[in-house]
């Protein structure tokens, strides 16, 4: 028999009350932990593990990459950072945003659901719009246990609406009645045989992507949609006669031979360097002007956090606009003269 380990909760506007009132019930030394992800800006300064820690018996911070995760404590994820859980261990990540937000809830609940399966309890809290909603789900499906908030008790009942209309819930509680009952089920012995065990879609479409990279890499997938987008349109490309040397050609009619569509590459990627320097001093700019604000305003702490920020993207930037001016992006015209199609149409309409 094996109990459950992780408790996972997602809150976002109004949902700092309610994860006061989830963990004042919380009793010291809970087999179990606790990691909570909220919507927060990347340059806000957190300060929920302090206001948490008053409300509880239970050690909070912000978590740690790298650090193994141990019952009895509550991990908050850091602003900008995506909270993940990977063999026992928490891992901070600033990949792709999830509903507009980094940190979202979702990654959390999914990485939950496939490292602990049933020995996992999903909570959804007060907050705007969707997110949660699909993570809950994949918590569910591994045969572990939902609770939501019940939107008639949240002060923006849109997300516990969400992940109510969405998931099956097992509890749909007010916030002042959800840490009793984690302190119940966490105490409460589980069936091994509601652990799922089978591949979840977040990883069967990613083996699928990395299958369909292949085969276009491979020259694998004639007469079909191809992995590449229209420079002119940006709808999607159709490759034929593979065999023949092959062309691309959208639904609206672009169409390119595979040495036109290569520059066309290359002059899009340069532009897109170009947009990212232009993007990073931008942004670098800004952060610096609100760092002389917060000065002006006594925020010593978040300005000099500020400038770090600016000094790191000035960096970036620099470090991209050396690569651009160091490797032109042309095409090697050796390359290009290697192409036996080059009397095939290359843009326009037939």
């Amino acid at each position: 028999m094996a109990e459950r380990t992780v408790i996972v909760v997602g809150a976002s506007a109004g949902g700092i009350e309610a994860l006061r009132s989830v963990v004042r019930d919380l009793p010291e030394g809970l087999p179990a932990a606790l990691l909570i992800v909220t919507h927060i800006p990347a340059i806000a300064d957190s300060h929920l593990p302090e206001i948490l820690a008053r409300a509880t018996h239970l050690p909070a911070a912000h978590a740690r990459d790298g650090e193994a995760i141990a019952d009895g404590q509550i991990y908050v994820a850091p602003p900008d950072r995506h909270l993940l859980i990977r063999n026992g261990a928490i891992e901070l990540s600033h990949g792709p945003r999830e509903n507009h937000s980094r940190p979202a809830i979702d990654p959390l609940f999914r990485s939950a659901a496939r490292a602990y399966g049933s020995r996992v309890i999903g909570v959804i809290l007060s907050g705007a719009l969707h997110d949660g909603a699909a993570g809950l789900l994949a918590v569910k499906t591994k045969g572990g246990t939902a609770i939501i908030q019940d939107p008639d008790d949240a002060a923006f009942p849109s997300m516990p609406q969400s992940a109510f209309d969405l998931v099956e819930a097992d509890f749909i509680l007010p916030a002042e009645r959800i840490g009793a009952e984690l302190t119940r089920l966490v105490r409460r012995e589980t069936r091994e045989a509601g652990e799922a065990t089978m591949e979840d879609d977040e990883e069967r479409i990613a083996r699928v992507i990395a299958g369909d990279f292949a085969e276009q890499a491979g020259n694998r997938r004639g007469s079909q949609s191809t992995l590449y987008s229209c420079p002119d349109c940006g709808g999607v490309l159709w490759q034929t006669g593979v065999e023949t040397g092959g062309q691309f050609r959208c639904h609206v009619g672009h169409a390119y031979a595979p040495e036109t569509l290569l520059e066309q590459k290359t002059e899009e990627v340069e532009a897109a360097l170009w947009a990212c320097v232009r993007l990073l001093k931008e942004k670098a700019t800004m952060t610096s002007q609100l760092a002389v604000r917060s000065l002006d305003s006594d925020h010593g702490s978040l300005a000099e956090r500020l400038r770090e920020r600016a000094r790191r993207d000035e960096h970036r930037a620099q470090v991209v606009k050396e690569m651009l001016e160091a490797q032109p992006n042309a095409p090697d015209p050796a390359l290009l003269a290697g192409f036996d199609n080059t009397d095939q149409a290359s843009t326009g309409t037939d």
